[in-house]
C-alpha cells in the first residue's frame, strides 16, 4: 500500500508509540522525523534522533530543550495542537508527503481530535496518512479508487452527513447513500484488490486495516 519512497517526512506524535513493523519500517526509512514535542523522547528510546521538534514544550524536559535547542520550534499558539503545529512545519519548508505515526491511543479524545484534522491537511493541499498499528486512515477530498486485497477491513467516515456516496468492490454496497451517523459506514469488507468510492460533495475519511 505504501513504501519509505511514499513520503517525504514522518510526523510522529506523542500518543501510543507504533509496535507494528509498517509503521516502524518507515521510521527506520524515511530520512526526515518530525516530532511533536516529548514524542522525540520515545523516538530517543527507539534508537533514532528527530530531525525537528516542534510544539508547545509543555511535555518536554529543560534539559532534553536544552539538548536538543538547535532543532527545536517553539510554537504557543493553542489554537492548533501539535501535530498541526507539526504539519505546518513540515508544509511550510515543502514536504507535501506525510506520514502520520503515533497518532492514535493513550487518550481518545486525542485520538479523535487528530483523526479530525486529516480533512483540514489534505486542503492544505498535502498527500497525508494516518498510519496505526491496526490500519491507516486516508482522508479523501474527491472520488477516488483505493489499493486493496480481498478481505481487508474498511471503515468509511462522512464528516458531512449530506455527502452521498456510491461504492464499487465493497462487500456492503452504497447506493448514492449517505453516512449519517459517525458509525454508519464502519465494518465493510474489500472484494478485491482495488475499490472505489464515488462522492459529493465530501469530504470523507477512509480506514483500512493492515
Amino acid at each position: 500500500m505504501f513504501s519509505a519512497e511514499s513520503f517525504s517526512a514522518v510526523v510522529l506524535a506523542d500518543g501510543q508509540f507504533p509496535i507494528h513493523e509498517r509503521p516502524l519500517a518507515l521510521l527506520r526509512s524515511v530520512p526526515t522525523i518530525v516530532c511533536c514535542d516529548a514524542s522525540a523522547i520515545k523516538l530517543k528510546q527507539f534508537g533514532l534522533e528527530p530531525t525537528a521538534i516542534v510544539g508547545d514544550m509543555d511535555s518536554l524536559p529543560a534539559d532534553l530543550q536544552q539538548q536538543w535547542a538547535d532543532i527545536i520550534y517553539h510554537k504557543e499558539d493553542q489554537d492548533y495542537n501539535d501535530l498541526s503545529k507539526a504539519v505546518n512545519w513540515c508544509f511550510a519548508r515543502g514536504l507535501r508527503r506525510l506520514a502520520i505515526l503515533g497518532a492514535t491511543g493513550l487518550r481518545e479524545d486525542h485520538t479523535l481530535g487528530n483523526i479530525g484534522h486529516l480533512v483540514r491537511f489534505a486542503r492544505m493541499g498535502l498527500r497525508v496518512r494516518m498510519i496505526t498499528d491496526t490500519g491507516v486512515f486516508t482522508p479523501l477530498l474527491e472520488s477516488s479508487q483505493l489499493e486493496s486485497y480481498q478481505g481487508q477491513q474498511v471503515s468509511i467516515f462522512s464528516p458531512n452527513p449530506k455527502t452521498r456516496i456510491t461504492s464499487t468492490g465493497l462487500q456492503y454496497a452504497l447506493m448514492n447513500q449517505t453516512l449519517p451517523e459517525l458509525w454508519s459506514g464502519t465494518l465493510n469488507c474489500s472484494l478485491s484488490s482495488v475499490f472505489g468510492l464515488d462522492f459529493n460533495p465530501g469530504p470523507l475519511v477512509v480506514y483500512q486495516m493492515h
